[in-house]
């Protein structure tokens, strides 16, 4: 095979209760003033505030962004960045869902260099460094904390992405106390979402390679395995834990082989309609599996093998996901999640314009082809 590289995270740690180590490891690197970049909800259920008050019993000063919302916008990149500039801070944290973790690593970004916002949207735009930069998810799902990659809104229905290996951050902490309340519908939409990334990174077309292979394995094996364990019991550690792994490892995966139909698909879904990510893909997760297994048979397989309780095959594979989706309460079709039948046109048209993820499907996607998939996923499988 032609050469590859594989690029993450340098430091990951890894324990229930970790988040109130923050203070230790800003220490361990002469770091004293951090910002602390979360949203209002998680402050208002007290999920992060123990992390806020070790951090200010052991650091000179922290300063506090609370105003994160889902896919956020440029408007609140700006104010957390302003928040930023407002202080005198060394080093720049975020614990939260994946918006927390990409307005983070953007600001981290834009306080250290001359850039603006829009001069760093792309693939390899961001010419300086940034500031030091530790990442703790609130949920198993986006993987956000070991990619490469921010997503921020820029108009009504459009997203721009950031691109860079210096997004990748100094520390990653994979703390299960901190997902502990997670409502089902949450650990579901962002669980589903966690395994299409690695499904999505074991076929993908163009940068498949053996460690992001045996990356996705495992995080499917892992997420697989754990799901319905969180979903039944949402204080299970040990299965919060294994979720929060293999959805590190799903990030890995597709931060190095990315992901292609599912997510270009689901994009302008959760742009038009303001759908959750992890929704949104799993609305359109069984259309483009059904697709593209036609040229990936044996791939799919490998992936169903993983899986416990799935026949070993690409029908199989597809069968269990169906399963779960209708297991976990969530909407299983566009119809069900209330896009109207007369707009698939418009969501085939601009998911043209995901091109850089296409290029990554095992099958050819074209503006007929995705109507097709709209269509089916519209109306399901039932």
């Amino acid at each position: 095979m032609d050469g590859y590289s594989f690029q993450s995270v340098k430091t990951t740690l890894v324990q229930s209760g970790a988040v109130l180590q923050l203070s230790e490891l800003l220490a361990e690197r002469g770091l004293t003033r951090p910002f602390f970049v979360t949203d209002a909800q998680l402050i208002e259920l007290g999920v992060v505030s123990p992390a806020i008050e070790a951090l200010q019993q052991g650091a000179d000063d922290v300063i506090v962004f609370d105003g994160i919302e889902p896919d956020p916008s440029e408007r609140v990149v700006y104010a957390c960045l302003d928040a930023f500039k407002a202080g005198s801070c060394d080093s720049v944290i975020a614990v939260g869902g994946g918006s927390s973790m990409d307005v983070a690593k953007v600001v981290s970004v834009l306080a250290k260099g001359k850039q603006d916002l829009p001069e760093i949207y792309g693939v390899g735009m961001v010419s300086g460094g940034r500031l030091p930069l530790f990442l703790a998810p609130t949920t198993a799902g986006t993987g956000s904390e070991v990619t490469p990659v921010a997503i921020i809104t820029t108009g009504e229905t459009t997203k721009a992405g950031v691109s860079s290996p210096i997004l990748l951050p100094d520390v990653a902490i994979l703390d299960a106390s901190l997902t502990l309340g997670l409502p089902a519908s949450i650990s579901a939409m962002t669980g589903i979402d966690a395994m299409v990334h690695a499904i999505e990174a074991y076929t993908s077309k163009i940068k498949k390679n053996p460690i992001s292979d045996m990356l996705a394995l495992r995080a499917l094996k892992l997420l697989s395995e754990n799901i319905r364990k969180v979903l039944a019991s949402p204080g299970d550690v040990a299965a919060r834990e294994a979720m929060l792994l293999g959805s590190m490892f799903a990030g890995q995966a597709f931060a190095n082989a990315p992901v292609g139909a599912v997510h270009a698909l689901a994009y302008p879904v959760g742009g038009h309609y303001h759908i959750p990510h992890g929704l949104s893909n799993s609305l359109m997760l069984p259309a483009v599996l059904g697709f593209n297994a036609e040229a990936c048979p044996e791939l799919y397989a490998e992936l169903a093998r993983v899986i416990p309780g799935a026949e070993q095959s690409a029908e199989g594979l597809i069968d269990w996901f169906k399963t779960l989706i209708d297991e976990s309460g969530l909407p299983a079709t566009l119809a069900q999640a209330n896009i109207p039948e007369a707009d698939l046109p418009t969501l085939a048209k601009d998911a043209m314009f995901q091109q850089r993820l296409l290029i990554n499907n095992p099958r050819e996607v074209d503006e007929a082809t995705a109507l097709r998939l709209y269509e089916e996923a519209w109306s399901g499988w039932a």
